[in-house]
């Protein structure tokens, strides 16, 4: 392994950073010129924004015939965003999690999750497989817009009087670069990747499931610690369960429609990473709904289990002779755990929306008088 290939591994990444950045600001502007409202933006453009570099390596990486790159990032990164990403914004600043994305926008991202895992039970995603997934990727933004349209022109209105926009022409100048800027940083990180994997004797997949996958979601961390910080905290969450929905149906299905052969999947993967992607998309259900916040001591275990899981990948690569301790120890203490304080949590949403129940019907019985008094 030469030094050049260290050089273009970490210009590749700078180049992801930078390309998604500019892409993102570019839609950005053209969608508050379209009318799209700040949770919208959230959820599809800034979240398919951020995606865009999982796109161009998963892609670049099917093209090439690396289907365990390809699929491992998309699944690493699916992991990465909700446990790093929204357990380090919740350590910085507890998190608020709106109400639509737990009615709608959550149930996408488990059954996309699901749904994938399906689909692999063939031990392949095949062209048709991809044609039909990034058709539901189109169905879920159009949907997604015109379900919240009353709420957009209102959005829209506010923000044309708070904020001056840049032209039509610099907004498709950003995204023309960024575009760009993805192509050769996808290009670079994909063979750095490759590289390092032979080089070290990791198997590729271990490598997409970490390295390139924490690398790809840079675009996903810088965003939503800048929306957390600025107090657009729903906009935070709305961009890790937008970037995970796209991963699944975009990025995966574009990957598979240009791959020569589809993208066969190992039983690495589905009987360990998927199942460990689904369990993670499905651990947010009760999570997000008990308070409808994701506090410290929430962000704080997410992290912690993120470590934990690529301690796992790297004792299981390496045939460390401390991993089956290590299994017995998630599998007798942790996975207990996990599951009563889901079970806490689970009875403690229950009782909240029993309570807004109550006080919403009391609020009825009142007459105008007292309900004025």
């Amino acid at each position: 392994m030469s030094l050049l290939t260290i050089v273009f591994l970490v210009l590749g990444l700078v180049l992801l950073v930078l390309g998604a950045d500019w892409l993102v600001r570019g839609a950005s502007g053209l969608a508050v010129k379209c009318g799209i409202s700040s949770l919208v933006i959230g959820l599809t453009v800034v979240a398919y924004g951020t995606s865009a570099p999982e796109l161009a390596v998963s892609v670049s990486s099917a093209y090439k015939n690396q289907a365990d790159l390809a699929l491992g990032n998309v699944v690493g990164s699916n992991i990465f965003n909700v446990l790093v990403i929204l357990g380090l914004c919740a350590v910085v600043v507890p998190l608020i999690v709106h109400k639509q994305l737990v009615k709608f926008d959550l149930w996408v991202m488990i059954g996309s999750s699901i749904l994938i895992y399906l689909i692999c039970l063939d031990g392949k995603i095949s062209f048709l497989d991809g044609i039909v997934l990034f058709s539901l990727a189109i169905f879920y933004t159009i949907f997604s817009v015109l379900k919240s349209r009353k709420e957009t022109k209102l959005a829209a209105a506010n923000e044309e009087e708070q904020a001056p926009q840049s032209p039509w022409f610099v907004n498709v100048g950003w995204i023309a670069i960024g575009l760009v800027a993805l192509i050769f940083g996808s290009k670079w990180l994909v063979d750095g990747a490759v590289e390092i994997a032979r080089f070290v004797g990791v198997d590729e997949l271990i490598i997409g499931l970490t390295i390139v996958a924490a690398g790809t979601s840079l675009p996903e961390v810088a965003t939503s610690i800048v929306a957390a910080f600025k107090g657009e905290r729903d906009i935070a969450v709305g961009n890790v369960i937008g970037s995970n929905i796209f991963n699944i149906l975009t990025v995966l299905g574009v990957s598979s429609i240009v791959s020569p052969n589809g993208i066969s999947v190992s039983l690495a993967a589905m009987n360990f990473d998927i199942p460990i992607m689904i369990a993670v998309a499905a651990v947010c259900l009760p999570v997000f709904f008990a308070t409808y916040e994701i506090g410290r001591l929430v962000g704080s275990l997410f992290f912690f289990s993120y470590v934990i899981y690529v301690v796992y990948l790297i004792m299981g690569a390496k045939e460390n002779p401390m991993l089956s301790t290590l299994h017995g120890v998630i599998i007798y203490a942790l996975i207990p755990l996990a599951v009563l304080g889901l079970l806490i949590l689970t009875a403690k949403g229950v009782r909240r929306m029993r309570n807004d129940k109550l006080a919403n019907e009391q609020n009825d019985l009142m007459t105008p008088e007292e309900s004025g008094s």
